[in-house]
């Protein structure tokens, strides 16, 4: 694959290789971002891990933080009705949040709920379930190190690697690299 193209802004020591928002909450992303980012991309493929800061930040519950899945799910179909979602279970928090095990534990059922043939959705299980441990977290208890990084890497990796395999398949590309595309968010 190939590094992100754009101009995509980061938070100084962010790895550039993702469209990643230091702070950003999925609450707020649904009301005020999705529906332009992805009506100027048309993404084939989404994947996303949000809710941490809608509930350490935001104070929000698990029901708005699922239901601004669900905004964001509709407008990336209506930019594209065959969009592939892939989304996160969110790595715990070094306290254990409760907010944070309730929006994974509602995980599961979105999903069912939402998915479909023409646009399937995937869960890459981030969880402590999963066997994320507190020992792969930062000093600030919520953002991953090195080591959480690759276990991220390895959950969402292989998911990522088949939806893009099955969107080169169903447009017959079949050589050449896949590149990334940010947009510009103003």
């Amino acid at each position: 694959m190939n590094d992100l193209q754009g101009k995509c802004s980061r938070p100084a020591g962010f790895d550039p290789n993702h469209e990643g928002h230091s702070g950003w909450q999925a609450y707020d992303i649904a009301k005020n971002n999705i529906q332009g980012w992805v009506q100027s991309t048309k993404p084939d493929i989404v994947q996303f891990m949000l809710g941490t800061n809608d509930v350490n930040i935001g104070k929000r519950n698990v029901q708005t933080i699922i239901d601004a899945y669900t905004t964001m799910l509709n407008a990336m179909r209506a930019a594209n009705p065959n969009v592939k979602v892939i989304v996160d279970k969110l790595i715990p928090t070094s306290w254990s949040d409760a907010t944070v095990e309730g929006v994974n534990t509602a995980i599961p059922g979105w999903v069912q709920a939402h998915t479909t043939t023409q646009s399937p959705i995937v869960i890459a299980d981030c969880s402590r379930a999963a066997g994320f441990t507190n020992a792969m977290l930062q000093g600030d208890g919520v953002h991953p190190n090195d080591q959480g990084d690759q276990f991220i890497a390895k959950q969402v990796g292989p998911k990522l690697i088949q939806f893009i395999n099955d969107v080169r398949g169903a447009s017959g590309n079949s050589s050449g690299g896949v590149s990334g595309r940010c947009a510009e968010h103003k």
